[in-house]
């Protein structure tokens, strides 16, 4: 379980220093994937609640140092994200796009909701998506189309990011 974690960990970090210092340097995109929060809906797919919340909460502390949100924002967001992924665990038989797709747009839409609700709370402090502006469905988008391919990345390395040495259950047939 520590190695499966401390890989994703890496995993993440290294999705985080590409969100960071590669595609937000791309002129032609307005918006950037987040690639982090795909990966945390894959490591809390397959490995459950517990996996989710670790992985959730110090990715999100590492998105917070990275990012001009308040400190714990981000970490509370991914927490939340990873433990209501972890409880689809074994529920679902997958397939190779269409659910990891399906799992990319609720996990952007949760996001965009908690953070909404966070702002509530906090006022100007948390800044949220704003349902009727491109941006959030550019990166509605950018999710939907990148998950499927992030999933079947991911699943080259599974004996390191899962706790099971079972391959995920879309790649059996």
């Amino acid at each position: 379980m520590i190695k499966s974690t401390l890989w994703s960990l890496l995993f993440s970090f290294c999705f985080l220093i590409i969100e960071t210092a590669i595609l937000s340097n791309i002129v032609f995109l307005p918006v950037v994937p987040d690639l982090v929060l795909l990966c945390l809906i894959y490591i809390s797919f397959y490995n459950g609640c517990s996996a989710g919340e670790i992985h959730g909460f110090f990715t999100g502390f590492l998105v917070d140092f990275l990012s001009a949100a308040p400190l714990g924002l981000n970490s509370l967001l991914r927490t939340i994200i990873g433990f209501l992924t972890g409880l689809l665990r074994n529920m679902f038989n997958i397939d190779k796009i269409f659910f990891p797709a399906i799992l990319g747009v609720v996990g952007t839409f949760l996001k965009a909701l908690l953070l909404l609700i966070l702002s509530f709370f906090f006022g100007d402090s948390v800044l949220p998506y704003r349902l009727t502006e491109s941006y959030f469905w550019i990166e509605l988008c950018m999710n939907t189309v990148l998950s499927p391919l992030m999933f079947a990345f991911l699943n080259l390395f599974s004996n390191l990011l899962l706790f099971s040495q079972e391959s995920p259950t879309y790649v059996q047939q």
